[in-house]
């Protein structure tokens, strides 16, 4: 039995519904606030009109561990006398619809999992309460599970993908209004068995709902193969919308995609891998007449979409409203060498299409929570967006995603598989699992980066924002992991059953066991010092002695003199045979260990000058996801900006100024042109170093009460500008060249931060 609402309604169909509570106030309200949950999306309405500013509420989870409700105020909206609460109703993750369009699969290089999606629910679901404070004073609760009525939705068919299937001549007008009269199409809502209720605990949605940041209108760039070309101008994750009119009974056909072929038709081909068909059918219901189209359950991946089924005479006001629950900034950042600034934008536009109430992989192919871009990109999102209670969210979903000694996935044969007490995987909530390791590729589900983040994630979060709760909150789930990670070291000593370096363009760098080790050295020093910080002294002693266990088994294993220059390095362990002097490194293999301080002091300055060399003879960035925020830190720490920014405006790949010049407006997946994805986060990286490389913005304790300024201003540029908003205020940074060449520096920080100013890259 559920508390807050009482009961859970439904209409009993799985497919969407509206549904309506007609009510009477008996006198003027005071304050008055909806706690409502619809799954697996919902849309609210108030006496005719939307309730609030949100798209595609609610959040997000493993319905079985936790379902969201969502807080509407409504002193403004109702008023004395007769009122309607109103909702409409579809699918999401809930109870996903695979009947149309585009729904992932595993590709064909990958075996197809024995663990398919599993529904959270037999039927779409409601549930909502009022609250009402009258003027005088008394107080009344009313519920939607007593007296609510429920009828078909137009919309038949809604994918969590991005297709939709809308029958115009279902709409009925005025639905939602305390005017309207219903007919025999409603009928009464059904309350749903209490067996059949979602098992997941109920809570408050602390992260920001979904909203749209931008409208963008549809250019017509073209005829195609009989389709309307409309281009947006920008890659995203979006609400399709537009006025269409046709003859009863026909359709108009909508296919977004983030690319064009060479026949400038829209091109849903994720490079070879499969075809992302992802399509929204509007039905006309009325003869000749304009009509509303607008997704309403979910949203689209793309910066094109093509038209079938009407002639430009018929269709107008083609939008796009860009979506994403990160809208407040944190960070602000302007320079006058305009290539930085595109650099800029891009990333910043891959955030938000990312960022919804899960940190999405990308809009198109998967919409996946991977858990690494929670890790690697922790300090770019931070210093860009205030994205505190995105992380309390997202470390709640790794919390309920945590496996219990007697969770179990089938394997191929069909037997029971383990993966592991204490596993954080790899998606957190994790809907279609590929728990079973794919041969020679590793595992998808148990990688160490990734579940790392109920400890890398809750660090940064604590660094940055300040709050111990962060750490209390996560601290057992976290000791329950490191618990699961002794059990994946290998006979010699190693983490390596992962993914290694992730997305390197050569294969032959993933370098699993000294990037995945190094993850887990990195784990029990962050553990060492967050069990410090609640005063968990005899854990903190305890993961200090095993961290130091790690490095020292690391150093006498991989820490080699490189025969070609006499210097040390770290050589990858994949190439160690007994008796021979092979040596092989790659970027990441150097700059983990020397960014984490795992280095012993003797061998320290060889160990720099041979990531020097590496790095400048490379060429360029040779790293994937895993490795290359470690490499871009230690660069800068290392004063090897003007390497940096040398590396980045590269014209070819691998470099971010690259996919500019490619005309991308959102980052992609990978270092190459046409990405599988064109729309990822995950390389996203530099982002911090725009605020803590080239501002020079460094957090020294949590919540940047104490901080330093090592700025760099790098010679294609005479102004630069950044702020970070700190939980003390805002503090920023600005450079000026003059025209002798040096450099005018000012800084401000609010009065609680103390500050230190390096100048050495500067004078």
């Amino acid at each position: 039995m559920n508390s807050i609402f009482r009961r859970w309604i439904t209409d009993g169909s799985g497919s969407p519904f509206y549904v309506r509570k007609k009510f009477t106030l008996k006198s003027h309200v005071k304050k008055a606030e909806a706690y409502v949950a619809g799954l697996g999306q919902f849309n609210l309405y108030v006496n005719g009109e939307a309730a609030s500013d949100h798209r595609l509420d609610s959040a997000w989870t493993n319905y079985r561990e936790t379902v969201y409700y969502i807080t509407f105020k409504l002193t403004d909206k109702l008023h004395k006398g007769d009122n309607v609460l109103a909702a409409e109703v579809g699918n999401g993750w809930y109870l996903m619809d695979t009947s149309i369009g585009y729904s992932f699969h595993f590709p064909a290089f990958m075996p197809e999992s024995p663990n398919p999606y599993v529904p959270f629910g037999k039927q779409l679901i409601f549930g909502a309460c009022i609250y009402v404070e009258y003027e005088d004073g008394t107080e009344e609760m009313i519920y939607a599970d007593e007296g609510s009525f429920t009828a078909p939705h137009p919309v038949l068919h809604t994918n969590v993908f991005g297709s939709e299937v809308m029958d115009g001549g279902m709409k009925i007008e005025g639905w939602n209004s305390e005017e309207y009269t219903q007919d025999s199409c409603w009928t009464e809502a059904v309350l749903v068995e209490e067996n059949e209720e979602p098992a997941g605990k109920l809570k408050n949605q602390w992260i920001p709902s979904i909203r749209v940041t931008n409208v963008y209108p549809g250019k017509l760039i073209g005829k195609v193969n009989g389709r309307l070309i409309y281009d947006f101008g920008r890659n995203m994750s979006g609400i399709l919308k537009a006025k269409v009119r046709g003859e009863i009974g026909k359709k108009v056909v909508f296919r977004p995609a983030e690319k064009l072929n060479a026949d400038g038709d829209v091109d849903q081909m994720a490079k070879g891998w499969m075809m992302i068909d992802v399509v929204e059918e509007y039905w006309f219901g009325k003869n000749r007449e304009f009509e509303d189209f607008s997704m309403t359950f979910t949203y689209f991946g793309g910066r094109y979409v093509s038209v079938e089924g009407v002639s430009e005479e018929d269709i107008c006001d083609v939008t796009a409203e860009a979506i994403s629950s990160a809208f407040e900034d944190s960070g602000k950042f302007e320079c006058d060498d305009e290539r930085y600034m595109q650099i800029y934008k891009m990333i910043r536009n891959s955030i938000e299409a990312n960022m919804m109430s899960v940190h999405t992989d990308c809009p198109t192919i998967e919409r996946f929570a991977w858990q690494e871009e929670n890790v690697m990109m922790a300090q770019s999102l931070m210093y860009m967006k205030n994205v505190e209670r995105h992380y309390r969210k997202f470390l709640s979903d790794a919390r309920d995603a945590q496996h219990k000694a007697t969770d179990f996935f089938l394997d191929y044969e069909g037997g029971k598989y383990y993966p592991g007490y204490g596993l954080i995987p790899s998606q957190a909530p994790c809907y279609i699992p590929n728990p079973i390791p794919v041969p020679g590729m590793g595992s998808f589900y148990d990688i160490i980066p990734w579940g790392s983040s109920i400890i890398i994630g809750t660090y940064w979060d604590y660094m940055f924002y300040g709050n111990k709760e962060i750490i209390e909150e996560n601290y057992g789930h976290a000791k329950r992991y490191l618990n699961h990670l002794e059990s994946k070291i290998n006979g010699d000593g190693f983490i390596a059953h992962g993914l290694g370096d992730w997305g390197n363009p050569k294969p032959e760098n993933l370098a699993r066991e000294n990037i995945e080790t190094a993850f887990l050295y990195a784990d029990y020093r962050l553990m060492m010092i967050m069990a410090r910080e609640i005063g968990r002294t005899t854990d903190m002693y305890r993961f200090m002695a095993r961290a130091e266990m790690i490095k020292d088994h690391y150093n006498r294993v991989l820490l080699k003199k490189d025969p070609a220059t006499g210097r040390y390095g770290y050589t990858t362990f994949d190439v160690l045979k007994p008796g021979e002097d092979n040596f092989h490194t790659t970027q990441a293999a150097l700059a983990l260990p020397l960014y984490l301080n795992m280095v012993p002091d003797e061998y320290l300055e060889d160990v720099i000058e041979t990531f020097k060399q590496k790095m400048i003879d490379d060429g360029g960035f040779i790293t994937g996801e895993v490795g290359q925020s470690y490499i871009i830190r230690m660069m800068s720490r290392l004063h090897m900006n003007d390497l940096i920014c040398k590396y980045i405006l590269k014209e070819e790949h691998p470099s971010y100024y690259a996919f500019i010049k490619a005309g991308e407006t959102s980052l992609g997946e990978y270092w190459e042109n046409n990405p599988r994805s064109h729309n990822h986060d995950m390389l996203g990286h530099i982002i911090e170093w725009y605020y803590a490389g080239l501002a020079g913005i460094r957090p020294l304790s949590p919540g940047f009460k104490k901080i330093e300024i090592c700025p760099y201003l790098p010679d294609s540029m005479n102004h630069l500008k950044a702020s970070y908003k700190c939980p003390y205020g805002t503090i920023t940074v600005e450079m000026n060249r003059r025209e002798d060449g040096s450099v005018k520096l000012d800084v401000s920080a609010p009065e609680k931060v103390l500050y230190t100013i390096d100048r050495s890259q500067l004078d």
